[in-house]
């Protein structure tokens, strides 16, 4: 008979904005689907993206939400005239409904909407994206203070265990 592949050996990559979470307060999360052209696609699929100077854009009059800023590099086996624009704004696919939700809890609540991350579910690229709030200095120096008591309580733990 023949064997199963190991789906969890050989997975796409998922592209992660780490940094988000210590800028922003993430107040709400939306997956949402991601509109690529080939190339894209290719280059997602082997890792060459940054989430790091990304944003989305929600607008109402024509209902739309918009990925500005992610940069996914060029697939160099790509000839020249089916290479894609590393930076180009991605139109991102959502219900009616979430795109006016989303859209109008940015503007109630002054924040902004980041990608958190890019993954593969079910063969299509998925964007977690999610509503943001800035911190402040002291929110970002007490979120890096109770990370670093969570590491001494978990190696105080650890030592005393062994």
């Amino acid at each position: 008979m023949a064997e199963r592949k190991d789906k969890s050996k050989d997975r796409e990559p998922v592209i992660e904005n780490r940094k988000s979470r210590f800028d922003y307060e993430i107040l709400e999360t939306l997956e949402c689907g991601i509109e690529l052209q080939g190339s894209e696609v290719k280059s997602l699929r082997n890792g060459l993206a940054s989430l790091n100077e990304g944003w989305a854009k929600g607008e109402l009059s024509p209902l739309s939400l918009t990925l500005i800023g992610v940069h996914i590099g060029e697939y160099s086996p790509a000839g020249f005239a089916r290479q894609h624009e590393p930076t180009r704004g991605r139109r991102l696919l959502a219900r009616k409904r979430e795109i006016i939700r989303i859209t109008n809890e940015v503007k109630a609540k002054s924040g902004t909407l980041v990608p958190l991350k890019i993954y593969w579910k079910g063969g299509r690229a998925k964007v977690l994206i999610g509503l943001g709030v800035g911190k402040s200095k002291g929110d970002k120096r007490q979120s890096i203070k109770s990370r670093e008591d969570k590491r001494d309580m978990d190696r105080a733990m650890s030592k005393r265990r062994g």
